[in-house]
């Protein structure tokens, strides 16, 4: 796969990435999963945003914005994870959470190291998330029309289960 990846901060970002991300963000969220909600929540001012595109079309193909802790957690935050429909399947959603994660350390102010991070994951998604270090926190919960659950993937690595 070849991208093109860049972090901005909201208000780096060019007019025509601003559209791309509202866009893709509408396209998989409201129009994809046929939900209404409010998605311009203004923590988008706040937020490093990552771009994952496509190198010859310029087609925005992932996103994800990257919160700093005691945004919305006590703990720095992912949230608004996309991939275009046309590119799930071929590994670009664990490329997109793995530079997420890093983004997300820059933003806490801790790069290079390992710091909290909180998420509110599509309960589906929990074996995807929980692949990168993410842990379930509590029951899952309604949230525009979709099982959520909240994740957590602790500043320390959890020891490994040595009874196994």
């Amino acid at each position: 796969m070849n991208l093109q990846w860049q972090t901005r901060r909201f208000d780096a970002l060019e007019v025509r990435q601003l559209y791309q991300l509202l866009q893709l963000r509408q396209t998989i969220f409201v129009v994809e999963q046929t939900c209404v909600y409010q998605d311009l929540d203004d923590l988008d001012l706040e937020a490093l945003h990552l771009l994952g595109y496509d190198r010859p079309s310029g087609r925005l193909w992932a996103y994800a914005r990257c919160l700093p802790p005691g945004l919305k957690y006590p703990e720095a935050s992912i949230g608004r994870v996309a991939v275009e429909q046309s590119q799930r399947g071929k590994g670009l959603g664990h490329e997109l959470i793995r530079r997420a994660i890093d983004s997300t350390c820059l933003i806490a102010g801790a790069p290079g190291k390992r710091v909290a991070i909180r998420i509110s994951a599509q309960a589906h998604l929990e074996n995807f998330y929980a692949r990168h270090g993410f842990l379930a926190q509590g029951d899952d919960y309604l949230e525009d029309g979709i099982r959520h659950l909240e994740m957590l993937r602790p500043a320390v690595s959890p020891e490994p289960d040595k009874s196994k």
